[in-house]
C-alpha cells in the first residue's frame, strides 16, 4: 500500500536520491514521483517488486485454476443433463427468445456479483 507520506516531487528525488533509495530498502515501501503535481512514477525495492510479482503470478495461477475447475464442473453438469433428458430443443422460433432469456440472466448475475 502506498503512504501518503511516501509521494514526492521528482525534483526533490533528484536532489537526495541516495536519502530516497535509504528509505525504499528500509521501509520496504513504495515511493510516488510526481510530475507537475500528477503521479507519474512508483519506484519499488527489487526485494519487494520480486515478492509482488512471485504473488501476482501465483494469484494469476489459483484464479486459472478455479475457472478450469468451474468450466469443468459446467461442462459435466451439461453432460449428466444431457444423459438425463433434461433439456430443451429451439428452433428458429424459439431461438431469439432464448438468447433474449441468457441475456437477461448474465445481466442479473453481473448486478448480483457487483452489489455483492
Amino acid at each position: 500500500m502506498i503512504n501518503l507520506e511516501n509521494i514526492h516531487p521528482l525534483t526533490d528525488f533528484k536532489r537526495n536520491v541516495k536519502q530516497f533509495i535509504e528509505q525504499i530498502k528500509s521501509t520496504k515501501s513504495p515511493l510516488v514521483l510526481t510530475v507537475n503535481g500528477k503521479a507519474e512514477i512508483v519506484i519499488q525495492d527489487a526485494s519487494s517488486f520480486q515478492e509482488m510479482m512471485r504473488r501476482l503470478e501465483t494469484s494469476e495461477a489459483e484464479v486459472r485454476k478455479l475457472k478450469l475447475e468451474a468450466l469443468q464442473r459446467d461442462i459435466a453438469l451439461g453432460v449428466e443433463q444431457l444423459q438425463n433428458g433434461q433439456y430443451s430443443e429451439y428452433d428458429d422460433e424459439s431461438l431469439p427468445s432464448l438468447l433474449q432469456t441468457i441475456k437477461e440472466r448474465g445481466q442479473r448475475k453481473l448486478k448480483q456479483d457487483q452489489t455483492s
